[in-house]
Protein backbone atom coordinates (compact mmCIF):
# COMPACT_ATOMS: atom_id res chain seq x y z
CA UNK A 1 0.00 0.00 0.00
CA UNK A 2 1.11 3.56 -0.65
CA UNK A 3 0.34 6.53 1.59
CA UNK A 4 -1.36 9.41 -0.20
CA UNK A 5 -1.77 12.89 1.24
CA UNK A 6 -5.10 14.63 0.55
CA UNK A 7 -3.41 16.65 -2.21
CA UNK A 8 -1.84 13.54 -3.73
CA UNK A 9 -5.18 11.73 -3.68
CA UNK A 10 -6.81 14.71 -5.36
CA UNK A 11 -4.13 14.62 -8.07
CA UNK A 12 -4.93 10.94 -8.76
CA UNK A 13 -8.47 12.01 -9.68
CA UNK A 14 -7.33 15.02 -11.69
CA UNK A 15 -8.10 13.29 -14.99
CA UNK A 16 -10.39 14.35 -17.87
CA UNK A 17 -12.90 11.59 -17.13
CA UNK A 18 -13.32 12.63 -13.50
CA UNK A 19 -13.47 16.29 -14.50
CA UNK A 20 -16.43 15.41 -16.73
CA UNK A 21 -18.06 13.46 -13.90
CA UNK A 22 -17.54 16.41 -11.56
CA UNK A 23 -19.01 18.90 -14.04
CA UNK A 24 -22.02 16.63 -14.66
CA UNK A 25 -22.72 16.20 -10.95
CA UNK A 26 -22.47 19.92 -10.25
CA UNK A 27 -24.70 20.75 -13.21
CA UNK A 28 -27.39 18.39 -11.85
CA UNK A 29 -26.72 19.54 -8.26
CA UNK A 30 -26.13 15.94 -7.15
CA UNK A 31 -23.58 14.77 -4.59
CA UNK A 32 -21.35 12.26 -6.39
CA UNK A 33 -18.63 9.88 -5.16
CA UNK A 34 -16.21 7.30 -6.57
CA UNK A 35 -16.46 4.25 -4.30
CA UNK A 36 -15.29 0.72 -3.79
CA UNK A 37 -12.67 -1.13 -5.76
CA UNK A 38 -11.32 1.76 -7.81
CA UNK A 39 -10.54 3.79 -4.66
CA UNK A 40 -9.18 0.77 -2.84
CA UNK A 41 -6.91 -0.17 -5.73
CA UNK A 42 -5.45 3.33 -5.95
CA UNK A 43 -3.94 2.81 -2.51
CA UNK A 44 -2.89 -0.75 -3.34
CA UNK A 45 -1.33 0.31 -6.67
CA UNK A 46 -3.41 -2.26 -8.53
CA UNK A 47 -4.63 -1.53 -12.07
CA UNK A 48 -8.37 -0.90 -12.26
CA UNK A 49 -10.38 0.03 -15.35
CA UNK A 50 -13.85 -0.09 -13.77
CA UNK A 51 -15.18 2.84 -11.75
CA UNK A 52 -18.17 2.66 -9.40
CA UNK A 53 -19.99 5.94 -8.83
CA UNK A 54 -22.56 6.56 -6.09
CA UNK A 55 -24.95 9.46 -6.56
CA UNK A 56 -27.09 10.87 -3.75
CA UNK A 57 -30.14 10.99 -5.98
CA UNK A 58 -30.76 9.32 -9.35
CA UNK A 59 -27.80 7.34 -10.61
CA UNK A 60 -29.61 6.81 -13.91
CA UNK A 61 -30.13 10.55 -14.46
CA UNK A 62 -26.44 11.13 -13.70
CA UNK A 63 -25.38 8.41 -16.17
CA UNK A 64 -27.62 9.78 -18.93
CA UNK A 65 -26.28 13.32 -18.50
CA UNK A 66 -22.69 12.05 -18.31
CA UNK A 67 -23.08 10.06 -21.54
CA UNK A 68 -24.50 13.12 -23.32
CA UNK A 69 -21.58 15.20 -22.10
CA UNK A 70 -19.04 12.66 -23.40
CA UNK A 71 -20.83 12.54 -26.73
CA UNK A 72 -19.75 10.22 -29.50
CA UNK A 73 -17.99 7.11 -28.28
CA UNK A 74 -19.96 6.82 -25.03
CA UNK A 75 -22.25 3.76 -24.80
CA UNK A 76 -25.04 4.00 -22.21
CA UNK A 77 -26.89 1.01 -20.72
CA UNK A 78 -29.74 1.59 -18.28
CA UNK A 79 -31.10 -1.06 -15.89
CA UNK A 80 -34.22 0.60 -14.50
CA UNK A 81 -35.36 -2.47 -12.54
CA UNK A 82 -32.17 -2.22 -10.49
CA UNK A 83 -31.86 1.57 -10.49
CA UNK A 84 -28.41 1.37 -12.07
CA UNK A 85 -26.73 2.41 -15.30
CA UNK A 86 -23.42 1.86 -17.05
CA UNK A 87 -21.41 4.04 -19.40
CA UNK A 88 -18.67 2.44 -21.48
CA UNK A 89 -16.16 4.92 -22.80
CA UNK A 90 -12.94 3.86 -24.49
CA UNK A 91 -11.30 1.37 -22.13
CA UNK A 92 -13.38 2.34 -19.09
CA UNK A 93 -16.63 1.08 -17.61
CA UNK A 94 -18.35 3.48 -15.21
CA UNK A 95 -21.18 2.04 -13.12
CA UNK A 96 -23.73 4.45 -11.61
CA UNK A 97 -26.07 3.76 -8.72
CA UNK A 98 -28.16 5.98 -6.49
CA UNK A 99 -27.21 5.95 -2.80
CA UNK A 100 -29.49 3.49 -1.06
CA UNK A 101 -30.12 1.51 2.05
CA UNK A 102 -31.07 -2.15 2.00
CA UNK A 103 -32.91 -4.68 4.13
CA UNK A 104 -33.14 -8.42 3.58
CA UNK A 105 -35.50 -11.32 4.19
CA UNK A 106 -33.81 -14.33 5.71
CA UNK A 107 -34.65 -16.66 2.81
CA UNK A 108 -33.32 -14.37 0.05
CA UNK A 109 -30.24 -12.36 -0.85
CA UNK A 110 -32.37 -9.95 -2.91
CA UNK A 111 -32.63 -6.76 -0.86
CA UNK A 112 -35.55 -4.45 -0.36
CA UNK A 113 -34.12 -1.11 -1.48
CA UNK A 114 -34.98 2.50 -0.70
CA UNK A 115 -33.22 5.78 -1.39
CA UNK A 116 -30.59 6.72 1.16
CA UNK A 117 -27.64 8.88 2.04
CA UNK A 118 -23.96 8.27 1.35
CA UNK A 119 -23.71 6.97 4.91
CA UNK A 120 -26.52 4.48 4.22
CA UNK A 121 -24.73 3.35 1.08
CA UNK A 122 -21.41 2.86 2.85
CA UNK A 123 -23.17 0.91 5.61
CA UNK A 124 -24.37 -1.65 3.07
CA UNK A 125 -20.88 -2.26 1.65
CA UNK A 126 -19.37 -5.68 2.24
CA UNK A 127 -15.95 -4.74 3.68
CA UNK A 128 -14.35 -1.63 5.10
CA UNK A 129 -11.75 -1.53 2.33
CA UNK A 130 -14.59 -1.41 -0.20
CA UNK A 131 -16.47 1.33 1.63
CA UNK A 132 -13.93 4.05 0.86
CA UNK A 133 -15.42 6.96 -1.09
CA UNK A 134 -13.89 10.00 -2.78
CA UNK A 135 -16.01 13.08 -3.48
CA UNK A 136 -16.17 14.17 -7.13
CA UNK A 137 -18.03 17.46 -6.66
CA UNK A 138 -15.84 20.46 -7.43
CA UNK A 139 -16.19 22.04 -3.96
CA UNK A 140 -14.79 18.94 -2.18
CA UNK A 141 -13.10 17.25 -5.13
CA UNK A 142 -10.74 14.47 -4.03
CA UNK A 143 -11.87 14.40 -0.37
CA UNK A 144 -11.78 10.90 1.16
CA UNK A 145 -14.80 9.68 3.14
CA UNK A 146 -13.75 6.74 5.34
CA UNK A 147 -16.23 6.17 8.19
CA UNK A 148 -15.11 2.62 9.06
CA UNK A 149 -11.32 2.86 9.07
CA UNK A 150 -10.91 1.19 5.71
CA UNK A 151 -7.61 2.98 5.15
CA UNK A 152 -6.26 1.54 8.41
CA UNK A 153 -7.42 -1.92 7.34
CA UNK A 154 -5.55 -1.50 4.05
CA UNK A 155 -2.44 -0.65 6.05
CA UNK A 156 -2.97 -3.66 8.31
CA UNK A 157 -3.90 -5.94 5.39
CA UNK A 158 -7.16 -6.84 7.10
CA UNK A 159 -10.56 -7.89 5.74
CA UNK A 160 -13.32 -6.66 8.06
CA UNK A 161 -17.01 -5.87 7.66
CA UNK A 162 -18.23 -2.29 8.26
CA UNK A 163 -21.08 -3.41 10.54
CA UNK A 164 -21.85 -6.56 12.54
CA UNK A 165 -20.47 -9.42 10.38
CA UNK A 166 -23.38 -11.69 11.35
CA UNK A 167 -25.75 -9.18 9.76
CA UNK A 168 -23.47 -8.62 6.73
CA UNK A 169 -23.10 -12.35 5.99
CA UNK A 170 -26.64 -13.38 6.87
CA UNK A 171 -28.08 -10.66 4.63
CA UNK A 172 -25.99 -11.70 1.63
CA UNK A 173 -24.13 -15.00 2.18
CA UNK A 174 -22.20 -14.58 -1.08
CA UNK A 175 -20.15 -12.05 0.89
CA UNK A 176 -18.61 -15.00 2.77
CA UNK A 177 -17.09 -16.25 -0.49
CA UNK A 178 -16.06 -12.70 -1.39
CA UNK A 179 -14.40 -12.30 2.01
CA UNK A 180 -12.19 -15.32 1.42
CA UNK A 181 -11.62 -14.38 -2.21
CA UNK A 182 -10.39 -10.87 -1.34
CA UNK A 183 -8.10 -12.30 1.35
CA UNK A 184 -6.61 -14.69 -1.25
CA UNK A 185 -6.34 -12.13 -4.04
CA UNK A 186 -4.79 -9.41 -1.89
CA UNK A 187 -2.90 -11.69 0.51
CA UNK A 188 -4.78 -10.10 3.41
CA UNK A 189 -5.83 -11.54 6.76
CA UNK A 190 -9.44 -11.96 7.83
CA UNK A 191 -10.27 -10.16 11.07
CA UNK A 192 -10.95 -12.63 13.93
CA UNK A 193 -14.53 -11.49 14.57
CA UNK A 194 -15.24 -11.57 10.86
CA UNK A 195 -13.82 -15.07 10.51
CA UNK A 196 -15.77 -16.39 13.50
CA UNK A 197 -18.89 -15.04 11.83
CA UNK A 198 -17.98 -16.92 8.64
CA UNK A 199 -17.99 -20.12 10.68
CA UNK A 200 -21.31 -19.31 12.35
CA UNK A 201 -23.05 -18.44 9.10
CA UNK A 202 -21.52 -20.98 6.71
CA UNK A 203 -24.79 -22.90 6.26
CA UNK A 204 -26.37 -19.75 4.82
CA UNK A 205 -24.36 -20.38 1.64
CA UNK A 206 -27.11 -22.79 0.59
CA UNK A 207 -29.34 -19.90 -0.54
CA UNK A 208 -26.71 -18.74 -3.05
CA UNK A 209 -26.86 -20.04 -6.62
CA UNK A 210 -24.15 -22.48 -7.64
CA UNK A 211 -23.19 -20.18 -10.53
CA UNK A 212 -22.36 -17.32 -8.14
CA UNK A 213 -20.41 -19.66 -5.87
CA UNK A 214 -18.46 -21.06 -8.83
CA UNK A 215 -17.63 -17.54 -10.00
CA UNK A 216 -16.03 -16.72 -6.64
CA UNK A 217 -14.35 -20.13 -6.52
CA UNK A 218 -12.79 -19.46 -9.93
CA UNK A 219 -11.43 -16.14 -8.66
CA UNK A 220 -9.90 -17.91 -5.65
CA UNK A 221 -8.32 -20.50 -7.96
CA UNK A 222 -6.88 -17.66 -10.08
CA UNK A 223 -5.43 -15.82 -7.06
CA UNK A 224 -1.63 -15.68 -6.64
CA UNK A 225 -1.56 -18.28 -3.82
CA UNK A 226 -4.87 -20.15 -4.13
CA UNK A 227 -4.11 -22.51 -1.24
CA UNK A 228 -4.70 -19.58 1.11
CA UNK A 229 -8.28 -19.32 -0.07
CA UNK A 230 -8.96 -23.06 0.12
CA UNK A 231 -7.55 -23.32 3.63
CA UNK A 232 -9.85 -20.48 4.72
CA UNK A 233 -12.80 -22.15 2.96
CA UNK A 234 -12.02 -25.34 4.86
CA UNK A 235 -11.48 -23.68 8.25
CA UNK A 236 -14.72 -21.73 7.94
CA UNK A 237 -16.80 -24.80 7.12
CA UNK A 238 -17.70 -23.57 3.64
CA UNK A 239 -15.61 -26.07 1.66
CA UNK A 240 -17.56 -29.17 2.78
CA UNK A 241 -20.72 -27.44 1.59
CA UNK A 242 -19.49 -26.43 -1.86
CA UNK A 243 -16.82 -29.00 -2.78
CA UNK A 244 -17.08 -31.99 -0.41
CA UNK A 245 -15.00 -34.21 -2.72
CA UNK A 246 -11.96 -32.07 -1.91
CA UNK A 247 -12.47 -32.33 1.84
CA UNK A 248 -12.44 -36.13 1.60
CA UNK A 249 -8.77 -35.92 0.58
CA UNK A 250 -7.89 -34.83 4.12
CA UNK A 251 -6.14 -36.99 6.68
CA UNK A 252 -3.29 -39.41 7.05
CA UNK A 253 -3.72 -43.09 7.86
CA UNK A 254 -0.89 -45.22 9.25
CA UNK A 255 -0.66 -49.01 9.16
CA UNK A 256 2.31 -51.11 10.18
CA UNK A 257 4.33 -47.91 10.55
CA UNK A 258 3.63 -46.82 6.98
CA UNK A 259 1.63 -43.68 6.30
CA UNK A 260 0.42 -42.00 3.13
CA UNK A 261 0.65 -38.23 2.67
CA UNK A 262 -2.26 -35.89 3.35
CA UNK A 263 -3.64 -35.60 -0.16
CA UNK A 264 -5.58 -32.42 0.62
CA UNK A 265 -2.47 -30.43 1.44
CA UNK A 266 -0.55 -32.16 -1.36
CA UNK A 267 -3.27 -31.00 -3.79
CA UNK A 268 -3.04 -27.43 -2.54
CA UNK A 269 0.74 -27.54 -2.93
CA UNK A 270 0.35 -28.73 -6.52
CA UNK A 271 -2.17 -25.94 -7.16
CA UNK A 272 0.24 -23.33 -5.78
CA UNK A 273 3.10 -24.82 -7.81
CA UNK A 274 1.20 -24.67 -11.07
CA UNK A 275 -0.06 -21.16 -10.33
CA UNK A 276 3.51 -19.87 -10.55
CA UNK A 277 3.60 -20.96 -14.20
CA UNK A 278 0.12 -20.48 -15.66
CA UNK A 279 -3.03 -18.36 -15.42
CA UNK A 280 -5.00 -21.00 -17.33
CA UNK A 281 -8.08 -21.43 -15.11
CA UNK A 282 -8.88 -24.90 -16.40
CA UNK A 283 -5.33 -26.17 -15.96
CA UNK A 284 -5.51 -24.90 -12.37
CA UNK A 285 -8.81 -26.79 -12.01
CA UNK A 286 -7.03 -29.90 -13.27
CA UNK A 287 -4.40 -29.42 -10.57
CA UNK A 288 -7.15 -29.09 -7.95
CA UNK A 289 -8.88 -32.29 -9.12
CA UNK A 290 -5.93 -34.41 -10.24
CA UNK A 291 -6.04 -36.67 -7.15
CA UNK A 292 -9.76 -36.31 -6.43
CA UNK A 293 -10.36 -40.09 -6.65
CA UNK A 294 -7.67 -41.10 -4.15
CA UNK A 295 -10.15 -41.58 -1.27
CA UNK A 296 -12.23 -43.90 -3.47
CA UNK A 297 -9.22 -45.94 -4.61
CA UNK A 298 -7.16 -46.09 -1.40
CA UNK A 299 -6.15 -49.64 -0.49
CA UNK A 300 -3.69 -51.23 1.90
CA UNK A 301 -1.57 -53.96 0.31
CA UNK A 302 0.87 -55.67 2.69
CA UNK A 303 3.70 -55.85 0.18
CA UNK A 304 3.26 -52.41 -1.34
CA UNK A 305 1.74 -50.37 1.45
CA UNK A 306 -0.87 -47.76 0.56
CA UNK A 307 -1.97 -47.77 -3.06
CA UNK A 308 -4.32 -45.64 -5.16
CA UNK A 309 -4.53 -47.76 -8.30
CA UNK A 310 -6.38 -46.18 -11.23
CA UNK A 311 -7.17 -43.01 -9.29
CA UNK A 312 -6.49 -41.04 -12.47
CA UNK A 313 -9.12 -42.95 -14.46
CA UNK A 314 -11.69 -42.88 -11.65
CA UNK A 315 -10.94 -39.17 -11.19
CA UNK A 316 -11.60 -38.58 -14.88
CA UNK A 317 -15.09 -40.07 -14.40
CA UNK A 318 -15.72 -37.87 -11.32
CA UNK A 319 -15.01 -34.57 -13.09
CA UNK A 320 -18.37 -34.23 -14.95
CA UNK A 321 -20.41 -34.64 -11.74
CA UNK A 322 -18.30 -32.02 -9.95
CA UNK A 323 -18.63 -29.57 -12.85
CA UNK A 324 -22.36 -30.22 -13.09
CA UNK A 325 -22.83 -29.65 -9.35
CA UNK A 326 -21.05 -26.29 -9.52
CA UNK A 327 -22.75 -25.31 -12.80
CA UNK A 328 -19.35 -25.06 -14.47
CA UNK A 329 -19.29 -25.39 -18.28
CA UNK A 330 -20.04 -28.92 -19.51
CA UNK A 331 -18.15 -28.40 -22.76
CA UNK A 332 -14.60 -28.70 -24.07
CA UNK A 333 -13.31 -27.02 -20.88
CA UNK A 334 -14.67 -29.83 -18.75
CA UNK A 335 -13.31 -32.41 -21.23
CA UNK A 336 -9.90 -30.71 -21.05
CA UNK A 337 -9.87 -31.06 -17.25
CA UNK A 338 -10.92 -34.71 -17.62
CA UNK A 339 -8.07 -35.30 -20.03
CA UNK A 340 -5.50 -33.72 -17.72
CA UNK A 341 -6.75 -35.74 -14.73
CA UNK A 342 -6.75 -38.95 -16.77
CA UNK A 343 -3.22 -38.49 -18.16
CA UNK A 344 -1.46 -36.87 -15.20
CA UNK A 345 0.26 -40.11 -14.16
CA UNK A 346 1.64 -40.93 -17.60
CA UNK A 347 4.66 -38.60 -17.72
CA UNK A 348 5.50 -39.52 -14.13
CA UNK A 349 5.54 -43.25 -14.92
CA UNK A 350 7.69 -42.56 -17.98
CA UNK A 351 10.10 -40.38 -16.02
CA UNK A 352 10.39 -43.01 -13.28
CA UNK A 353 11.70 -45.57 -15.77
CA UNK A 354 13.84 -45.52 -18.88
CA UNK A 355 12.49 -42.84 -21.21
CA UNK A 356 11.71 -44.86 -24.36
CA UNK A 357 10.70 -43.45 -27.73
CA UNK A 358 7.63 -45.69 -27.83
CA UNK A 359 6.26 -44.47 -24.48
CA UNK A 360 6.86 -40.84 -25.42
CA UNK A 361 5.18 -41.28 -28.83
CA UNK A 362 2.07 -42.72 -27.16
CA UNK A 363 2.00 -39.89 -24.64
CA UNK A 364 2.29 -37.32 -27.43
CA UNK A 365 -0.47 -39.02 -29.41
CA UNK A 366 -2.90 -39.10 -26.47
CA UNK A 367 -2.15 -35.61 -25.15
CA UNK A 368 -2.08 -33.93 -28.57
CA UNK A 369 -1.96 -30.13 -28.38
CA UNK A 370 -2.32 -30.26 -24.60
CA UNK A 371 1.04 -31.96 -24.07
CA UNK A 372 2.78 -28.82 -22.77
CA UNK A 373 -0.01 -28.21 -20.25
CA UNK A 374 0.19 -31.84 -19.15
CA UNK A 375 3.93 -31.59 -18.57
CA UNK A 376 3.42 -28.40 -16.56
CA UNK A 377 0.86 -30.20 -14.39
CA UNK A 378 3.12 -33.19 -13.86
CA UNK A 379 6.10 -31.07 -12.87
CA UNK A 380 3.88 -29.24 -10.37
CA UNK A 381 2.82 -32.64 -8.99
CA UNK A 382 6.34 -33.43 -7.77
CA UNK A 383 6.10 -32.38 -4.13
CA UNK A 384 8.36 -35.01 -2.55
CA UNK A 385 10.21 -33.87 0.55
CA UNK A 386 13.10 -36.08 -0.60
CA UNK A 387 15.11 -33.48 -2.55
CA UNK A 388 17.21 -36.10 -4.34
CA UNK A 389 14.13 -37.99 -5.58
CA UNK A 390 12.40 -34.75 -6.55
CA UNK A 391 15.41 -33.60 -8.58
CA UNK A 392 15.67 -36.98 -10.29
CA UNK A 393 12.05 -36.70 -11.46
CA UNK A 394 12.54 -33.14 -12.64
CA UNK A 395 15.70 -34.11 -14.55
CA UNK A 396 13.87 -37.01 -16.17
CA UNK A 397 11.03 -34.70 -17.11
CA UNK A 398 13.56 -32.62 -19.02
CA UNK A 399 14.52 -35.77 -20.92
CA UNK A 400 10.85 -36.44 -21.64
CA UNK A 401 10.38 -32.84 -22.87
CA UNK A 402 13.40 -33.13 -25.17
CA UNK A 403 12.22 -36.46 -26.56
CA UNK A 404 8.77 -34.97 -27.13
CA UNK A 405 10.35 -32.18 -29.12
CA UNK A 406 12.63 -34.49 -31.13
CA UNK A 407 9.92 -37.06 -31.91
CA UNK A 408 7.39 -34.40 -32.87
CA UNK A 409 9.83 -32.86 -35.32
CA UNK A 410 10.74 -36.25 -36.78
CA UNK A 411 7.52 -38.29 -36.63
CA UNK A 412 4.73 -35.67 -36.56
CA UNK A 413 2.80 -37.73 -34.00
CA UNK A 414 0.82 -34.95 -32.29
CA UNK A 415 -2.88 -35.41 -33.18
CA UNK A 416 -1.91 -37.66 -36.08
CA UNK A 417 -4.36 -39.89 -37.94
CA UNK A 418 -2.95 -43.12 -39.41
CA UNK A 419 -1.90 -42.37 -43.00
CA UNK A 420 -3.97 -45.35 -44.22
CA UNK A 421 -7.61 -44.81 -43.25
CA UNK A 422 -10.58 -47.13 -43.05
CA UNK A 423 -11.85 -46.17 -46.48
CA UNK A 424 -8.61 -47.23 -48.13
CA UNK A 425 -8.58 -50.52 -46.22
CA UNK A 426 -12.14 -51.34 -47.34
CA UNK A 427 -11.37 -50.52 -50.98
CA UNK A 428 -8.12 -52.51 -50.94
CA UNK A 429 -9.75 -55.70 -49.64
CA UNK A 430 -13.33 -55.12 -50.81
CA UNK A 431 -14.54 -55.20 -47.20
CA UNK A 432 -17.58 -53.69 -45.54
CA UNK A 433 -17.24 -51.90 -42.16
CA UNK A 434 -16.43 -54.50 -39.52
CA UNK A 435 -13.97 -55.89 -37.01
CA UNK A 436 -11.13 -56.44 -39.50
CA UNK A 437 -11.04 -52.75 -40.42
CA UNK A 438 -10.62 -51.74 -36.78
CA UNK A 439 -7.93 -54.37 -36.23
CA UNK A 440 -5.88 -53.18 -39.20
CA UNK A 441 -6.23 -49.48 -38.27
CA UNK A 442 -5.14 -50.22 -34.68
CA UNK A 443 -2.21 -52.31 -35.89
CA UNK A 444 -1.01 -49.49 -38.17
CA UNK A 445 -1.38 -46.92 -35.38
CA UNK A 446 0.50 -49.11 -32.88
CA UNK A 447 3.27 -49.82 -35.38
CA UNK A 448 3.82 -46.08 -35.89
CA UNK A 449 3.68 -45.29 -32.17
CA UNK A 450 6.10 -48.15 -31.39
CA UNK A 451 8.50 -46.95 -34.08
CA UNK A 452 8.16 -50.11 -36.18
CA UNK A 453 7.31 -48.04 -39.25
CA UNK A 454 7.56 -44.29 -39.99
CA UNK A 455 4.47 -42.10 -40.05
CA UNK A 456 4.25 -42.22 -43.86
CA UNK A 457 1.63 -43.53 -46.27
CA UNK A 458 3.75 -45.96 -48.31
CA UNK A 459 5.29 -47.56 -45.23
CA UNK A 460 1.87 -47.83 -43.57
CA UNK A 461 0.35 -49.42 -46.71
CA UNK A 462 3.12 -52.04 -46.93
CA UNK A 463 2.59 -52.84 -43.24
CA UNK A 464 -1.19 -53.10 -43.81
CA UNK A 465 -0.72 -55.61 -46.66
CA UNK A 466 1.63 -57.76 -44.55
CA UNK A 467 -0.69 -57.74 -41.54
CA UNK A 468 -3.74 -58.45 -43.72
CA UNK A 469 -1.96 -61.44 -45.28
CA UNK A 470 -1.39 -62.86 -41.79
CA UNK A 471 -5.14 -62.40 -41.13
CA UNK A 472 -6.02 -64.31 -44.31
CA UNK A 473 -7.05 -61.23 -46.26
CA UNK A 474 -5.99 -60.64 -49.86
CA UNK A 475 -6.21 -57.41 -51.82
CA UNK A 476 -8.63 -57.28 -54.75
CA UNK A 477 -7.02 -57.17 -58.18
Amino acid sequence: MIELTPDELKQRFDLPLFEQLSATADELQLDCYAVGGYVRDLFLQRPSQDIDVVVVGSGIAMAEAFARRLGRGAHLSVFRNFGTAQVKYRDREIEFVGARKESYRRDSRKPMVEDGTLEDDQNRRDFTINALAVCLNRERFGALVDPFGGLDDLREKTIRTPLDPDVTFSDDPLRMMRCIRFAAQLNFFIDDNTFESLCRNSERIHIISRERIADELNKIILSPIPSKGFIDLDRSGLLPLILPELVKLQGVETRNGRAHKDNFYHTLEVLDNISRHTDNLWLRWAALLHDIAKPATKRWEPRQGWTFHNHNYIGEKMVPAIFRSLKLPMNEKMKYVQKMVSLHMRPISIADEEVTDSAVRRLLFEAGDDIDDLMTLCEADITSKNSERKQRFLNNFQLVRQKLKDLEERDRIRNFQPPVDGEEIMQTFNLKPGREIGQLKSAIKDAILDGVIPNEHDAARRFMLERARAMGLAPVE
